[in-house]
């Protein structure tokens, strides 16, 4: 099994390249299994994603809390399954949207705990190109989305990184462009 992590900023083109990436799997006959996080088929993920779009302190740990149980859960039920690929959209930098020191200290335990592979990919957007996608959506946004929030996020994800085994892609670029390298770089 060929497991893939696909991480990053909100608005950095992770679900849009996940989707591309499962849909060249299918086309070359192989299986995988995709789970994104916050997922929306428990109640950890749904759960989380409720906190999301509330604010304040207790409202980020407990958005933060229930994405990691999220991901364990994730790791548990569908890690030793047979399939060609396991993706996963969101993996450990959950852990950057934990508030300083929380963040160093998850992010290394967990790094030390879950699988890892030479397939984790950190699509590093801009906050302001983040910020200028999201906007673009036009939805409810996440507490995490003002561009304030996704500067702090995105400077404690790329101090994680350097602590890791990630391959950063240029986010800013055209989707693509990221499509392209990542088709290559994971071998499909």
């Amino acid at each position: 099994m060929i497991f893939v992590v696909i991480d990053g900023l909100d608005g950095s083109g992770k679900s849009t390249q996940t989707r591309l990436i499962c849909r060249r799997i299918a086309e070359k006959g192989e299986t995988y299994i995709l789970r994104a996080h916050p997922s929306s088929d428990i109640f950890f993920g749904r759960l989380g994603r409720g906190y999301l779009l509330l604010d304040g302190k207790r409202a980020r740990f407990a958005a933060s809390l229930f994405y990691l149980l999220d991901v364990a859960r994730s790791l548990l039920l569908y890690g030793w399954r047979r399939v060609d690929y396991l993706v996963f959209v969101r993996y450990l930098m959950g852990t950057a949207y934990l508030p300083e020191p929380l963040h160093r200290v998850a992010y290394l335990f967990l790094y030390r705990l879950v699988p890892r592979s030479s397939h984790m990919y950190f699509i590093d957007v801009s906050p302001e190109e983040a910020y200028r996608r999201i906007e673009a959506r036009r939805g409810r946004r996440e507490m995490f989305e003002s561009l304030e929030r996704l500067r702090q996020v995105r400077g404690r994800a790329l101090s994680l990184i350097a602590k890791g085994s990630w391959t950063v892609i240029d986010g800013d670029r055209h989707w693509r462009i990221i499509h392209r390298q990542l088709m290559e770089l994971i071998g499909l």
